[in-house]
């Protein structure tokens, strides 16, 4: 390919939204550009790295025996309902009506379309196991898309279904696919964990998410450095210890606090610290509205509640809402006289005593409340954040902490879809059975995106090779000079021949301006064609090496040492 010809707007500022690194640089670089909030298109180098991202996914995920398929992105309401989903999803789904009024959304996932096309089909265990998979488009209206292509409302994600007879199957294909996950991340380049986590809307009982490290990745990862338990901060259990008060109960009383409502503004008008302030949180969902205690100094984990309660629909409280319901300004909510609504605390409320609470009227805060004499839970259970330092749930040791973008993650799906939508097979004694399912999910579109994110420096993007639009860019440093354009297309056809994905430069442009793109764009080796052909001299450079080595070009040795330069080319580590 011939950068004259190649469609690759490259820019020199960063866009005005660009909150992270992989937004700007691919915006900048000319692989993206924004059509709305959170949608993107993708320029033709982004096709190509796309391509090969989707090419390593296919290799592997058919290495296991998985089909690919594809199936509709619009999807009837009808068979969100049959599972609970259509009301459970929340928000981020995207719904709409035809023009009979009847409901459709733009599938963010496809476990009721695919269980519903197979479960007229496979009738017989002998039929089993079957893992499809597919690549393509998926939707979710992000409250507020951000970080470019990782929180869009329009993503390329590859999604897969296994059907089983037995929990050993699902098992060996859950194994199997793990593995497969893993090759796909090695082979892309990238550092990554791999940890346990919440299944969320997706449901199941057991899930593993592979996430990469990276500065500004929304997954909050903890490790144990003694046992080895990995996790992120929905998932991991708190199993510290909490500390029982024998403080004498003191007398209730209602304090004035104007215009005080945070924890950390409360804590400071009364002089108190924050782990001794109860913080009330209002949620609604489908049985209504629920209270959730936490204590003030810790955050509440809100998938944990989501799984306490079986209620994937649960939010929290607009402000509004919760003035309709208690004719009380959100920031002054407390449990001390509440009524009509479930409270549910985190175990440690049990041992807290003459707390600060909210006071159930505008600007005024409870202190010296306790439980069982002044406010009620109805059930406890663990509502904590786990962060790091606390102990592990493994071990005891303390855990570390550290932040990751969630590339892919699987799911034992057990029978909560095939049950609800009736999808059965008859098993070896000719007993119908729901089938036991699997799910699989990776984000194409967003690890383009996590690449960027864990590997560029001042000057762009450094990109892997395996997933890298080009291999190598060829710079001629002036196109008017015979000589210099002449040895390019010789280089150009010798490495092209081997195989070798190839770029060259032949603008009209200053060489500086080509050194920029070239960096920008993070192209694995640059060929420099200059002013030292003339001494029988090019330039090779990899990306993220410091200094271009000159290579004599007598003998054409430029081509094997290409070749062994990429070979040995590691963008994690600078030479």
């Amino acid at each position: 390919m011939r950068f004259s010809q190649l469609y690759a707007p490259t820019l020199k500022q960063a866009p005005s939204d660009a909150e992270v690194v992989s937004h700007e640089l691919l915006y900048r670089a000319g692989f993206i550009r924004k059509v709305a909030a959170g949608v993107y298109s993708y320029l033709p180098l982004a096709k190509r790295t796309l391509s090969k991202i989707e090419k390593i996914v296919r290799e592997e995920m058919n290495a296991i025996g998985a089909q690919e398929v594809s199936m509709p992105i619009i999807q009837p309401a009808e068979l969100w309902k049959v599972t609970g989903r259509w009301e459970d999803y929340g928000p981020e789904m995207m719904k709409l009506k035809d023009r009979h009024d009847r409901e459709f959304t733009l599938g963010p996932t496809h476990e009721e379309v695919f269980t519903e096309v197979v479960k007229d089909e496979l009738r017989s265990y002998k039929q089993l196991p079957v893992f499809l998979y597919q690549i393509g488009s998926k939707y979710r209206d992000e409250i507020r898309p951000r970080f470019g292509l990782l929180r869009a409302r329009e993503f390329i994600m590859k999604d897969g279904y296994s059907f089983h007879d037995s929990q050993e199957s699902l098992n060996e294909a859950y194994q199997a696919c793990r593995r497969a996950y893993s090759r796909i991340t090695e082979r892309i380049g990238l550092e990554y964990l791999i940890i346990e986590a919440a299944s969320g809307a997706i449901g199941g009982s057991e899930s593993h998410e592979f996430v990469s490290f990276a500065p500004i990745g929304e997954t909050n990862l903890l490790r144990c450095e003694r046992c080895g338990y990995s996790s992120n901060d929905e998932q991991a259990p708190y199993k510290g210890l909490y500390t029982k008060t024998d403080d004498t109960e003191k007398p209730l009383t209602l304090v004035h606090t104007p215009n005080v409502r945070t924890v950390e503004q409360v804590a400071s008008f009364l002089g108190v610290r924050p782990s001794h302030i109860v913080k009330s949180l209002l949620f609604v969902g489908r049985n209504g509205f629920v209270m959730a205690l936490i204590q003030g100094d810790r955050e509440l984990n809100l998938e944990k509640l989501k799984v306490y309660l079986n209620d994937q629909s649960l939010r929290l409280a607009e402000p509004d809402e919760v003035y309709e319901r208690y004719n009380v300004p959100i920031g002054f909510i407390g449990p001390v006289g509440i009524k009509n609504t479930r409270v549910v605390a985190d175990h440690g409320i049990r041992y807290m005593k003459n707390v600060v609470v909210g006071g159930m009227k505008q600007d005024y805060h409870y202190i010296n409340a306790n439980l069982n004499r002044d406010f009620y839970v109805d059930s406890y259970t663990d509502l904590r954040v786990v962060q790091a330092n606390d102990p592990c749930p493994n071990c005891g040791a303390p855990l570390s902490g550290s932040k990751g973008i969630e590339l892919g993650h699987v799911f034992k799906l057990g029978t909560k879809y095939s049950k609800s939508m009736n999808a059965l097979y008859m098993d070896q004694k000719g007993e119908l059975k729901p089938f036991i399912m699997g799910c699989y999910g990776w984000g194409v579109s967003r690890t383009m995106a996590a690449v960027v994110e864990q590997l560029h420096d001042q000057n762009g993007i450094i990109w892997p090779r395996s997933i890298s639009p080009f291999e190598v860019i060829i710079t001629v440093v002036s196109m008017q000079d015979h000589n210099q354009k002449a040895y390019a297309e010789r280089i150009y056809r010798d490495l092209s021949e081997k195989g070798i994905e190839v770029l060259l430069d032949d603008r009209e442009l200053s060489p500086g301006m080509k050194f920029t793109d070239a960096d920008l764009i993070g192209f694995p080796l640059r060929i420099t064609v200059g002013k030292s052909l003339a001494d029988g001299l090019v330039e090779l450079k990899l990306r993220n090496q410091e200094k271009p080595l000159k290579i004599k070009i007598e003998g054409d040795p430029v081509s094997s040492k290409v070749m062994e330069m990429l070979k040995e080319y590691n963008p994690h580590r600078k030479v």
